[in-house]
């Protein structure tokens, strides 16, 4: 255990917050740090609008840090923004990262040869544990979430803007992990035992948006893929 700072890669969704929630039995996390769009001021992947991050901030009590990147970043892109914020964390005494991730091996690997080199611990408090049961146990202890994205390539648009609750676990279909692990959907978490406040919200218009392919141009020319998001408004 690193004898520093310790932050964690938030996402604003429930993975992040179950592995926030296990992290505080013994040590304190002092910072949420978030890749934004700068262009749009969102999450990536989860399309979330930085108000919302800001809101969650200041309900768990934990400062927030964003890190903005370009629309559509390479992946050089992408790595040179996160080493330069990573290396000013570093200076700032923060020696610890922790993840939300569960079991995709590839994914913890990038992560540990990306923080590694800079000097940073990686700690991954959800790793190899079973997803259905997690997702039962969020619910089980007062977590509120909702579905703000999915892979139209997985799920119907319908399971967009749903709350995350026994009936959601029942209604996925089986080839869908519980967790979304594997990017089939992705949530907000605005309520439970580590908010000191529920955060208001209300849901606007479900958004479709399509990508080129990210398998082979020569072999998937014309495919393109999508994604359903709802978008939220922070309420005063």
């Amino acid at each position: 255990m690193g004898k520093g700072k310790a932050f964690i890669n938030w996402s604003s969704g429930k993975d992040a917050t179950m592995a926030l929630h296990t992290i505080q039995t013994n040590k304190r996390v002092s910072l949420l740090l978030t890749a934004i769009s700068e262009q749009y001021q969102r999450v990536t992947m989860h399309g979330l609008h930085r108000s919302l991050l800001e809101a969650q901030s200041t309900s768990l009590g934990i400062p927030l840090e964003v890190v903005e990147l370009p629309s559509n970043p390479t992946m050089e892109v992408y790595e040179k923004t996160m080493m330069d914020k990573l290396s000013k964390l570093r200076k700032e005494g923060y020696d610890t990262s922790y993840f939300g991730d569960i079991f995709l091996e590839d994914l913890k690997t990038y992560r540990e040869n990306l923080f590694h080199p800079l000097g940073f611990e990686t700690r991954f408090p959800l790793w190899k544990k079973d997803t259905r049961q997690l997702l039962l146990d969020f619910i089980a202890k007062g977590f509120k979430a909702i579905v703000v994205a999915v892979d139209a390539q997985e799920l119907d648009k319908s399971f967009c803007g749903r709350l995350i609750d026994q009936q959601f676990l029942e209604d996925l279909p089986d080839h869908v992990d519980p967790c979304g692990e594997n990017g089939e959907f992705h949530t907000f978490c605005f309520d439970g035992p580590i908010f000191h406040t529920p955060i208001a919200f209300s849901k606007g218009a479900l958004l479709y948006k399509t990508y080129p392919s990210p398998k082979a141009p020569e072999t998937h020319q014309n495919q393109v893929y999508g994604s359903w998001y709802c978008d939220l408004q922070l309420l005063d």
